[in-house]
């Protein structure tokens, strides 16, 4: 579903440093101080052209497990070719299981597997950590189930993520069976079920797109299994000053000494895209860019990402730390989004308005920052 939200308010004021504001009981009253994350929106200019590039470029075969590094990955207006186009579904409530749920999902390795001259272009390689169930034994699915395949597979509906109601084909190991019925069972839903200890599908997105969720400004964008848009982007340097906000907060909140030294992981947030050379969290600052060529595809920025406890969950043991990011996240990294204030965020979501391909090293060219309207509503 998609919502639509406008954040005009005609006749506000405009605002610069240290104006007061409106009169009121005939005093008038001074501006509050803005965050340090506001500030930087506010202050921010276009970075030089060349001066900022991609680093890293990660796919998420299969929802909530565990990601991959590509030096190159082709898009489309659903996202990035291979990303999310999978999902564990829970048989009994019908939804789709994130490591929110089930923490030990992360834990699951999909392996992408191209071959052209293969009828599904390749395979994936699901395989699971040394410590899982007797019997969960590696398998492989297909990459692009053919229309051919597709028609002849169950389909679930009503797939339960957020508010959203998602459809799905119920997928099949390699080799596929040679004839199907309603009671084919799918050997890659029999082994996932071992390591969730309850009835699961691995499913396929199915034919209806769903609508990404609201967007500044509106849009009509689509994706696949992804929580909200069809690309996360984040920086480098946001990373590094996350890590120095948590050790600067050891002991306070429950985070633990083993963070004086420990790393935050960018695998913890997920991102599709990692750029460096803009500085921390320039990329809320940012509404459209290019990858590579300047005149080459836009990509529209449309929100930041707020976040929930899922970054807590350790990519290498699956265990969900009591404070790390969320609550540190908490303390200066609130008030970016107009209707959602007291939401903590790292990260920014964006669509992509055309067909294109991204490359470790591109340069990333900033087309336009956040219009001042936007950041006049976050200011009040």
């Amino acid at each position: 579903m998609l919502f639509r939200l406008v954040y005009h308010r005609p006749g506000k004021r405009e605002l610069g440093p240290g104006s007061p504001t409106q009169q009121k009981n005939g005093a008038v009253e001074e501006e509050k101080p803005l965050s340090k994350a506001l500030q930087r929106i506010r202050d921010a200019v276009k970075p030089e052209d060349g001066s900022v590039r991609v680093k890293e470029i990660m796919i998420h075969p299969i929802k909530s497990c565990r990601g991959m590094s590509v030096q190159s990955a082709r898009y489309t207006l659903l996202g990035l070719e291979h990303d999310r186009e999978w999902s564990f579904v829970d048989i009994e409530k019908n939804s789709i299981i994130t490591a929110r749920e089930f923490p030990k999902i992360v834990l699951i390795t999909p392996r992408v597997e191209e071959d052209p001259n293969d009828p599904h272009g390749g395979s994936i390689v699901v395989v699971f950590p040394p410590d899982a169930p007797e019997g969960c034994k590696e398998f492989r699915i297909p990459l692009h189930p053919s229309k051919e395949e597709l028609a002849k597979w169950q389909t679930m509906d009503g797939l339960i993520m957020f508010s959203d109601r998602l459809d799905g084909y119920i997928g099949h190991a390699l080799p596929l069976p040679t004839k199907y019925d309603d009671s084919t069972p799918s050997t890659a839903s029999a082994i996932s079920s071992l390591y969730f200890n309850k009835p699961v599908h691995l499913v396929y997105k199915g034919p209806r797109p769903p609508l990404a969720e609201a967007t500044l400004p509106i849009l009509d964008t689509t994706s696949l299994f992804p929580d909200g848009h069809p690309l996360l982007m984040m920086s480098r340097e946001s990373l590094g000053e996350m890590e120095e906000e948590v050790r600067g907060r050891v002991g306070t909140q429950g985070i633990g000494e083993h963070w004086r030294e420990g790393k935050v992981e960018m695998r913890r947030f997920r991102p599709n895209v990692v750029v460096e050379g803009a500085g921390p969290f320039a990329e809320d600052a940012w509404e459209e860019v290019s990858f590579g060529k300047k005149e080459g595809p836009t990509v529209q920025f449309v929100m930041p990402c707020v976040r929930c406890l899922l970054p807590n969950v350790s990519p290498e043991s699956g265990e969900r730390d009591s404070a790390v990011p969320f609550k540190v996240l908490m303390k200066f990294r609130t008030g970016l989004v107009p209707n959602n204030k007291l939401g903590p965020y790292a990260g920014h979501y964006g669509v992509f308005k055309e067909n294109g391909v991204i490359n470790v090293g591109d340069v990333v060219y900033v087309k336009k920052l956040v219009k001042r309207q936007f950041l006049m509503d976050l200011e009040n």
